[in-house]
């Protein structure tokens, strides 16, 4: 297992690179398709991988604590392998996050221009940013909600 700060470097550079690809991919239509596998499937996966492993390496490294309270977590996440992989779950989970605004929102014919904020709040911000989206799909009547056959 690669050191906590290494890793958790590497992730962040993995997840950096998809948020790019996801945003680019509004404005190129003809990239979106294999950017949303990419965003939405292949790199949370690996982000899982590193997850597992991190959480491995703090667990067998001594990490104590758990979730049931917020002085648990705390302890957990005094563990720099459990923290990083506290991180990369965000990493991964965003990511899915962001590839469904995308998808919704370019299915539902919403304007990249609407979309692109939504992105970078939900990068910087997770839940202000699928929020932002759903506002945005609420107002304009279209959600990308909708079954499609």
């Amino acid at each position: 297992m690669l050191p906590a700060a290494s890793l958790f470097s590497l992730c962040s550079t993995i997840a950096l690179l998809g948020w790019i690809a996801l945003a680019v991919a509004l404005f190129a239509p003809r990239l979106r398709r294999a950017t949303w596998i990419g965003t939405g499937l292949v790199l949370p996966a690996l982000l899982a991988v590193a997850y597992i492993g991190a959480l491995a390496a703090g667990l067998a490294g001594g990490a104590k604590g758990g979730f049931d309270s917020i002085a648990a977590v705390r302890s957990l996440f005094a563990d720099d392998h459990a923290l990083t992989a506290g991180w990369i779950h965000y990493f991964a989970f965003d990511l899915v996050v962001g590839t469904w605004i995308a998808r919704a929102g370019t299915g539902a014919g919403l304007s990249p221009l609407l979309i692109l904020p939504c992105l970078v709040l939900t990068f910087i911000v997770g839940p202000a940013g699928l929020l932002l989206a759903l506002v945005i799909g609420l107002s304009t009547g279209r959600l990308g909600l909708e079954a499609r056959p």
